[in-house]
């Protein structure tokens, strides 16, 4: 690896670890975690608001178990409920609540302006296009090795 390689790596690895930061932190004064955003966004944008976990955990990439100790805390806040699975005894779904899209929703204004400011503001309409092209490079490139 080059110095110029290593040196634009960890330029990435330090940005994104402080964009999570700044995010996170505002993220909170909403009343949600980013774990909690994260797993009410896969519901919000699923079929029927529900998934099954095993379908959550994928979606999220998250270790089964660490989902299932998070979404015991959510179900006791009133966000989740989780429940059988109608065509599988082993699985269960986990469905959005009443509560749980009230407070995705008032978070997701105030989460996205966050993200305005702190992400897209900083950058032209070039060096957004530039990025998205960047990300959509590596995430072929993630594929074509996963396929080898």
């Amino acid at each position: 690896m080059t110095s110029a390689e290593l040196a634009t790596w960890r330029s990435l690895l330090d940005t994104t670890a402080e964009l999570r930061r700044v995010l996170g932190t505002e993220l909170q004064e909403t009343g949600l975690s980013p774990a909690d955003y994260q797993v009410l966004l896969a519901l919000s944008e699923a079929n029927g608001k529900r998934m099954r976990s095993s379908e959550l955990a994928r979606t999220i990439d998250w270790e089964r178990s660490r989902l299932s100790h998070h979404l015991g805390r959510m179900e006791g806040r009133g966000l989740v409920r989780r429940e059988g699975c109608a065509t599988d005894s082993r699985g269960a779904e986990v469905t959005l609540t009443a509560e749980g899209a009230r407070v995705f929703r008032r978070a997701t204004a105030p989460h996205m302006r966050s993200i305005k400011r702190h992400f897209a503001d900083a950058l032209t309409p070039y060096q957004l296009a530039a990025l998205r092209d960047v990300l959509r490079s590596l995430q072929h490139h993630r594929v074509e090795e996963g396929r080898r």
